[in-house]
């Protein structure tokens, strides 16, 4: 199977949408029986002050799997675009699919799911760093996007450290473009301040960064059996981290930052989850993008094919079996 993907063929769009329904056909056929809502954070309950209607499991899951396409394209572009693996193909989509469907919490619309649209779009103007003489205007808009996901998913902020560490690893250091990123994060707030101003409730601007200032929890409560598809996943990953440090002086400077970039983000994102108050784990979609970009690199110059489709192969039947088995 990722042979087929590994040509940019455009026919692998129609396997991309099977493998991406195969891989909820579990859930749908044991999908809870109740409405769900569609979005919390501080931008819907502006929108929505009274509330927001829920829909049903099944156009639920349906629409996280057409957002899930379109960002598994997206995500393709860009990696193809800046040559981060270098070949076209289509992995990193059939990657992206593969890892937003690794638990049954990541089959649904959520904030995390939304925000991977604005982790794409930030990836697209940090990389692009590198060529660009001066970034003021790049920063700024990132500064933007840092703070419109923040307004959909609170722990988005801490995503504002990738523009710092964007222009340490891309560009000699230049106040006036730090000065930028921060100035676009806070017009965002500025204009959601007054609005909270003069609808006299300025309280709640206030109540909405006080988790921030939440601890570490002690401990997390979670079903050890419901996370052995993690297996593959580490295996995975370990091979890919081995296979780029094989690699990593035989790339161009610019894929070795890229890459670096990747790792960081990742290891934010993994790190800053103790933000809501109980364990949730569709936090860990916003990993999707740049882990798939590692999975897609080894998958890419894997030498030994009986393994690696072999390994891939194990990872999607986990996926599908613990669907329908929860422990």
């Amino acid at each position: 199977m990722i042979n087929f993907f590994k040509n940019l063929n455009p026919l692998n769009i129609l396997w991309l949408i099977l493998i991406l329904f195969a891989l909820r056909a579990g859930y749908l056929l044991s999908a809870p029986g109740k409405a769900i809502p569609l979005l919390t954070g501080p931008l819907i309950s502006i929108w929505f002050p009274a509330g927001y209607g829920v829909i049903s499991p099944f156009f639920n899951i349906l629409l996280a799997a057409i957002i899930v396409l379109a960002q598994a394209l997206l995500l393709n572009r860009l990696v193809n675009h800046f040559n981060l693996i270098g070949k076209p193909s289509f992995l990193p989509a059939l990657m992206y699919i593969t890892v937003s469907g690794l638990f049954t919490q990541f089959l649904i619309v959520s904030p995390p799911l939304i925000c991977n649209f604005l982790v794409i779009w930030m990836l697209f103007k940090v990389l692009s760093f590198y060529k660009s003489k001066e970034a003021r205007s790049t920063a700024f808009d990132l500064g933007m996007i840092v703070a419109i996901g923040t307004l959909i998913y609170l722990p988005f902020i801490f995503l504002f450290l990738v523009i710092c560490i964007g222009l340490v690893i891309f560009k000699s250091f230049d106040w006036r473009e730090w000065l930028a990123g921060i100035l676009g994060f806070i017009t965002i707030f500025f204009f959601l301040a007054v609005y909270y101003f003069l609808t006299s409730d300025l309280s709640q601007f206030v109540v909405m960064w006080q988790p921030l200032a939440a601890k570490l929890p002690q401990a997390v409560n979670i079903n050890y059996y419901d996370y052995l598809v993690l297996i593959p996943v580490a295996v995975i990953l370990m091979l890919c981290f081995f296979k780029l440090q094989q690699n990593f002086y035989k790339s161009y400077i610019q894929v070795r930052k890229s890459f670096q970039l990747l790792m960081i983000m990742l290891l934010i994102v993994a790190l800053t989850f103790y933000i809501k108050a109980a364990f949730q784990l569709p936090h860990f979609l916003l990993c999707a993008v740049p882990a798939s970009v590692f999975f897609s690199y080894y998958f890419l110059y894997a030498k030994r094919k009986w393994f690696y489709e072999v390994l891939f192969g194990l990872l999607l039947i986990m996926i599908v079996y613990f669907q329908f088995n929860t422990f």
